[in-house]
């Protein structure tokens, strides 16, 4: 797992929070493998094609964070591993409580 001693970067946007995804597509299983450059690392099993990665990618999010799939929105990074989501109804403490609670359990074999 990598993990730097940067946090997660959120941002507050009306519709909720604004966070910073590195994804990496075709791993064996969906994954959070950490903190990387300031974004939430995470594995996706599926393949990049057709935004198949993308979208199991949101699905994935809203279910780390308890949300419905609505609720969570692809805003940039459509074609790259850099992305940005939208987790609509969040605040940014609610963000961070789930991201530490998430990142303690991949941290824990």
């Amino acid at each position: 797992m990598t993990v730097d001693d940067q946090q997660v970067e959120l941002q507050q946007a009306k519709e909720g929070v604004i966070m910073a995804v590195h994804a990496r597509p075709g791993a064996a299983a969906s994954q959070v493998a950490g903190v990387h450059g300031g974004a939430l690392k995470i594995r996706i099993q599926a393949p990049p094609v057709a935004g198949k990665a993308n979208k199991a990618l949101t699905a994935y999010i809203a279910q780390l964070f308890g949300l419905k799939p609505a609720q969570v929105t692809l805003v940039s990074g459509h074609r790259h591993g850099r992305k940005r989501v939208l987790l609509a109804g969040m605040s940014v403490p609610e963000a961070r409580k789930a991201l530490a609670r998430l990142l303690a359990e991949a941290r824990s074999p």
